[in-house]
């Protein structure tokens, strides 16, 4: 009773044809609804899943009878049928097909390469065309990379003043060739000028400050207006990370678009503002993204992978990789984060592949040199002294509070935005966008630490004190006193300015806490790796100098006198804020060995390893205990794309008939027989039914599975026959079998549909535990199994079907476990 409730209530074939109906792409993304709403056209029908492979051949026969007097007549639907085996907006394609189709067409290339030299060099730039295609993505993901880090940098500083000389310039790059800049204030020179100084021709006193904050605040409002008015207009498929949705693709999942040359330019144009707003979050989730685009339109170049989905996959495998390396300066984390985080399928070959795009993705940004350090990372850090045993305990703990941060995020940002489609603000996604903007930059300017860019941000905080940094971080007391030194001090301590840093950077933890829940959503690009690093590493510099000051006040404890020596630096707050940012990001994401690889590329602290395992492990463990899910499985789930995540554990013992469809109360099974139909009455069954798939049978007296037939094909097949044969009427007998039935010499010619008949479904009998079936669906990425007794067709378990059950069993389990 309960799963019919469930079915009813948010799984019924009609779900999606509200979403399909919506004016835009906009109203689609805002219409995920209610968790697990499997809005689309393929799992809203009990009976989907193209399992057929075109051109099949089979030299047996079933049941087909003996050859009439047609026979002798072409069959045109012999050859190939243009747009049989292609796949409708948001359907599933079907893995086990894609293999073989590419199969096939190796075998053929193969075959020819010897027949000419012309053969021979269409199999080299077919073999060649993998490389050929990730060489394109790495460069092309490697400049777009480039140009954003440049532009978001300059328009970031756009909100406080323009450089005179040369107005393409940021506020580094303006002073770099003054000669009047002094240590203590680098970043003052004559050829930069804030807008107090254009304006009102002062640089200090209470009118400046004020006419700071309001160009502060007017610029942020520009670029977020901006941003939000051009997704919504051009490409609504640019908004938000787009890991999820890349994360459902590469499962499978079709969404027309959503790599698409508009979603290309208008997410880079729109990332470089939506960074520029001031907005708390980041571009590194976001390049991923657009990597993937420029690998799904390089794609479309070589027939390997245009005409195949499965091939293409591989190439936006590689295109994640691309984009993570360039999006930290991380190639190896790139290559892992695909492996572990988006790809649903990795042969090796797309490691090889992965790899070699990340390597150019890198080289090309390192060309490029967008930080002007001639290093493809701006996190740069060098600590200069080891880390100690004792320091664990601090590291654990910022492993805990990255859990904690992580569980409490993914649920806060989930509900918030499951409210957001009953409020005025998911009615106006431009309004919340100024809203939040606005809210952010009359908050974020008189705090210097939410003023300022969160990457540059990061990087003061990862950044050890020395003696060439001004940070106020690093403001000690002198350790001399008069003659005399404190040479009996491991360490320094803490001067007015760093108490003053103290207490704003926890008033910044607080605001980029409360920031960032209700800005990820909105409708702009929006990251979310730079935002959570900065939480941790806030965290952990806090930490870092707790610890730092409690070495220095208590410097006989057992714990300092053992592993500090003695007047020398002991603790590195940066090192602290580095492993809090790891677990912050840990905790949210839930990654583990890639998250841990790219936080020492991205800083070059190898030596730190262990600290950062332990810390990203500790996260992972505390987070798991509040819900497994991390928040790209959390929105995936949240707006119903059918992905089987293959991290989750099924352990209950139900069977394959309990999960199949039709169940007792429902229709009975819609099948099609394998000779006995007529064109007319094949058009009734489609047309009278929403079924993506049929099950083909031998008679209605036999119920014996013969193969699976795809609605789309049918129609398709129907439609082509019709043009390119005579004589094929509204009675005419359609056929899947090898040869025609026997038909009296006046019937009109008969319609032979073989070639679009899967002969080899995908079958399990009705006591085959659910769990055993789950692992087929996730390991073969199929779209339908059916559920056979003794050769008998009883059912079909499709993947929404799976989906629904999953939902429904999880709903059976938090009462009991709320109850216990």
């Amino acid at each position: 009773m309960e799963s019919e409730q469930l079915y009813h209530r948010g799984y019924c074939r009609n779900s999606y044809n509200s979403i399909a109906s919506a004016s835009s792409d906009e109203e689609l993304l805002d219409g995920a609804g209610v968790i697990m709403d499997f809005h689309t056209t393929e799992d809203d029908n009990l009976l989907d899943g193209d399992a057929a492979s075109p051109g099949s051949n089979y030299a047996m026969s079933n049941g087909g009878g003996v050859a009439s007097s047609t026979t002798h007549l072409l069959d045109f639907l012999e050859e190939p049928i243009p747009g049989v085996g292609t796949y409708d907006d948001f359907h599933t394609i079907d893995w086990v097909r894609e293999k073989c189709k590419d199969r096939e067409r190796h075998r053929k290339i193969n075959s020819k390469k010897k027949e000419s030299a012309w053969e021979f060099t269409k199999s080299l730039y077919d073999a060649w065309s993998g490389w050929l295609v990730v060489t394109l993505t790495g460069l092309a993901s490697g400049a777009l990379a480039g140009l954003i880090d440049i532009a978001a940098d300059w328009m970031n500083d756009l909100k406080e003043g323009v450089c005179l000389s040369a107005m393409w310039f940021n506020h580094e790059q303006c002073c770099w060739t003054s000669n009047e800049t002094t240590f203590a204030e680098r970043d003052k020179c004559p050829q930069w000028k804030s807008w107090a100084e254009l304006i009102l021709g002062q640089a200090e006193g209470p009118g400046s400050y004020i006419m700071n904050y309001f160009m502060y605040i007017y610029w942020a409002l520009s670029f977020a207006f901006l941003a939000v008015c051009l997704v919504k207009v051009f490409a609504p498929y640019a908004c938000g990370s787009g890991i999820p949705e890349i994360k459902t693709i590469l499962s499978g999942f079709i969404i027309r678009g959503y790599l698409g040359k508009w979603t290309l330019m208008i997410k880079t144009i729109t990332l470089v503002l939506a960074v520029a707003s001031g907005l708390s979050l980041g571009k590194e989730g976001p390049l991923v993204h657009v990597a993937c685009c420029c690998g799904n339109i390089f794609s479309y170049l070589f027939p390997k992978y245009s005409k195949n989905e499965a091939k293409k996959r591989e190439v936006l495998s590689a295109a994640s990789a691309a984009g993570v390396s360039v999006a930290f300066g991380a190639p190896i984390g790139g290559v892992l984060f695909s492996l572990e985080e988006v790809s649903y399928y990795f042969p090796l070959k797309t490691l090889w592949r992965s790899f070699f795009a990340a390597l150019v993705a890198a080289f090309v940004l390192r060309s490029i040199n967008p930080f002007g350090n001639s290093r493809l990372v701006l996190f740069y850090v060098e600590y200069h002294t080891p880390w100690y045993l004792f320091e664990l305990i601090p590291f654990i703990l910022l492993g805990v509070f990255g859990g904690l941060w992580g569980a409490f995020f993914i649920r806060a940002n989930i509900a918030w935005c499951r409210r957001r489609k009953s409020t005025r603000f998911g009615k106006y996604p431009v309004l919340e966008v100024i809203f939040v903007a606005t809210i952010t930059a009359v908050v974020a300017f008189p705090n210097p630490y939410t003023r300022q860019n969160t990457s540059e941000l990061i990087k003061e905080l990862f950044t050890d004190c020395g003696p060439l940094e001004s940070s106020q971080l690093c403001q000690y007391r002198s350790q001399m006193n008069g003659s005399k030194a404190f040479t009996d001090n491991p360490n320094r301590p803490a001067g007015p300015g760093v108490y003053a840093a103290m207490w704003q950077l926890c008033l910044a933890l607080i605001f980029k806490i409360i920031m960032t829940i209700f800005t990820f959503g909105l409708k702009v690009p929006s990251g979310l790796f730079i935002p959570s690093m900065a939480i941790g590493a806030i965290a952990g510099r806090i930490v870092g100098i707790a610890v730092e000051q409690l070495a220095y006040y208590h410097h006989d404890w057992f714990l300092f006198k053992e592993w500090c020596e003695v007047g020398a630096d002991c603790i590195t707050p940066g090192l602290y804020a580095m492993v809090g940012a790891a677990a912050c990001l840990g905790g949210v994401t839930r990654m583990t060995v890639s998250l841990v690889v790219i936080v020492f590329e991205l800083t070059g602290g190898l030596e730190y390893i262990v600290p950062l395992m332990a810390a990203v492990m500790t996260s992972k463990w505390v987070g798991d205990a509040f819900g497994r899910e991390g928040i790209y499985e959390a929105h995936i789930r949240l707006n119903g794309y059918p992905f089987l995540d293959a991290k989750e554990e099924f352990t209950h013992t139900t069977l394959a008939r309990e999960v199949m469809r039709p169940r007792r109360s429902d229709p009975p099974l819609a099948v099609l027989t394998q000779d006995d139909l007529t064109v007319e009455e094949l058009q009734g069954v489609i047309n009278e039914t929403s079924y993506n798939g049929f099950p083909v049978i031998v008679s209605k007296e036999s119920q014996r599975l013969v193969g699976f037939a795809l609605r789309r094909d049918i129609t398709i097949a129907i439609e082509n026959a019709r043009r390119k044969q005579e004589g094929i009427m509204l009675n005419s007998r359609v056929y899947f079998t090898q040869h025609a039935p026997t038909l009296p010499a006046d019937s009109p010619r008969p319609l032979k549909l073989r070639s679009i008949l899967d002969m080899s479904p995908f079958t399990v009998t009705d006591h085959t535990p659910m769990e055993i079936v789950v692992d087929i669906f996730r390991k073969l990425g199929l779209r339908q199994c059916l559920v056979t007794h003794n050769g008998i067709v009883l059912g079909i378990i499709t993947k929404k079907n799976i989906l629904e059950h999953l939902e429904e069993l999880k709903q059976h389990t938090e009462p009991l476990i709320d109850d216990i």
